[in-house]
């Protein structure tokens, strides 16, 4: 132990804490300046916006006022962080809306906007960029196309793309890019960020790239490269791009206004802006993000607030939502595939879909732990990538900072949808903070809850025709 630490540590507690306050700040001061965040005022209920009538009392959805009052509490806390000019979260309980509420400012208000700026709320109607949650839906429509009996999860990409397999591809299944283990994880390295905004050049480049990885071996996140390929297929398969084949078969179906890659040009005025946000990027994470994302973490963030990108097809990461939206989207797959009488999916397509694809795993990309299906992340216990006691959890982050999910042990869907975006900074501790309210709040229900026993029935029934 130095000198210094056992100075403080021979301090009574009080004087210790001052001591270590004195310390930690020549370090925490640098930081501090180097952290771009948002002013909070002490008071942030003037920032929230919500319609009392769109959600039910916490009892008719098997919840208590002080627990749905803790849940957010946590999510001001999120806010407070300064890390998020805008968060817009929706969760329901045992199909019932519990919350369906934002607070901050769509617009305006972020780190390097102007001081006098007009200043737009975010409200429950702001469309927001899902980023990489957007993945969860794009595998939902090869899941459909599956489900039809029009492709097969085991067949080999270059079936309905013959030039994928250059390089030693030709072995690599729809199911190796729909779980992250097809070996192509970054983009070629004579890409840029404009290469995003053209479908089809971006898919040519992916088939005449080498993969980093032998396919089938390694879990490797597919950041970019997998929504491409898997757009690929639906339009060869279909004669329509995702985009329409989305609004055709489950955007509209549902009654959904947004919810689609990109938005209307006359809608771009409508969506939140992202700002970023949080301490700098060090390296060497630096080139390793530039490497996935063909861009610097500052570089994408400004791009995904280009018109171009807004109004582009990018099936891995550019669908924009509402938080009520994508959290409906998620209440569908916890009915088995089925909201307010529209069926979308055969329950054993939603049970093909979120079922774990390998054990858990060390992903060569992300240097994390991951659990994934056949398009999602999964998440853990004792603690996974949805919080605390999440192993029948299964959703998508997307750009770290948002995520969307379904929780069967806990019969709870829910989208958190933030505009900041950070790497690193104060929202780190809050945001596992939420994670950890969510998980305590919404107890685990017996057997699953009323949601597994309704798609067991199905399920039985399915197998008797």
């Amino acid at each position: 132990m130095s000198k210094r630490l056992k100075k403080l540590a021979a301090l009574p507690l009080a004087a210790g804490r001052a001591a270590a306050r004195a310390a930690i700040l020549p370090v925490a001061a640098p930081l501090s300046l180097m952290n771009t965040a948002i002013d909070i005022p002490e008071d942030v209920s003037h920032l929230v916006t919500y319609n009392p009538a769109d959600e039910v009392r916490p009892e008719e959805a098997g919840m208590s006022p002080e627990g749905v009052a803790a849940i957010w509490e946590a999510v001001e806390g999120l806010y407070r962080s300064g890390m998020h000019p805008a968060v817009s979260f929706c969760l329901r309980r045992n199909g019932k809306v519990v919350l369906n509420r934002a607070i901050g400012f769509a617009k305006g208000a972020g780190p390097g906007d102007p001081p006098g700026d007009l200043k737009t709320p975010a409200t429950p109607e702001t469309p927001i960029c899902l980023f990489s949650a957007s993945k969860a839906v794009s595998a939902m429509c090869i899941h459909l196309l599956v489900e039809w009996g029009e492709i097969r999860l085991s067949d080999p990409v270059d079936y309905y793309m013959p030039e994928f397999s250059a390089h030693g591809k030709q072995n690599t299944t729809i199911f190796q890019v729909l779980s992250h283990y097809s070996g192509f994880p970054a983009v070629p390295e004579s890409a840029d960020t404009s290469l995003l905004f053209d479908f089809d050049e971006c898919a040519r480049l992916l088939c005449e790239s080498k993969p980093l990885l032998r396919s089938g071996s390694h879990a490797a996140y597919h950041a970019i490269t997998g929504g491409f390929v898997l757009g690929s297929i639906v339009k060869k398969v279909t004669g329509k791009d995702i985009r329409e084949f989305l609004a055709e078969y489950i955007q509209r179906p549902l009654g959904f206004h947004y919810f689609n890659y990109g938005l209307p040009p006359g809608e771009i005025k409508d969506a939140a802006t992202n700002y970023f946000t949080g301490l700098p990027v060090p390296y060497p994470v630096s080139v390793y993000i530039r490497r996935v994302l063909a861009a610097s973490w500052e570089e994408v963030v400004k791009v995904s607030n280009d018109p171009r990108f807004m109004t582009a097809i990018i099936p891995s990461g550019n669908m924009y939502a509402t938080a009520d939206e994508a959290c409906r989207f998620f209440q569908m797959l916890l009915n088995y595939g089925e909201l307010n009488g529209v069926r979308i999916f055969s329950p054993l397509t939603v049970r093909r879909a979120t079922i774990e694809a390998r054990p858990q795993e060390f992903d060569r990309m992300l240097f994390l732990p991951m659990r994934y299906s056949a398009g999602f992340m999964l998440g853990n216990d004792p603690v996974g990538m949805f919080g605390p006691f999440t192993r029948e959890c299964f959703g998508h982050w997307g750009f770290i900072n948002s995520f969307c999910w379904a929780d069967r042990r806990r019969n709870i869907a829910g989208a958190l949808l933030t505009t900041g975006k950070p790497l690193l900074g104060t929202h780190l501790l809050p945001h596992a903070r939420f994670l950890a309210a969510v998980s305590k709040n919404c107890p685990a229900l017996p057997g699953g809850g009323e949601t597994r026993t309704r798609a067991n029935r199905l399920l039985g029934k399915a197998l008797k025709m």
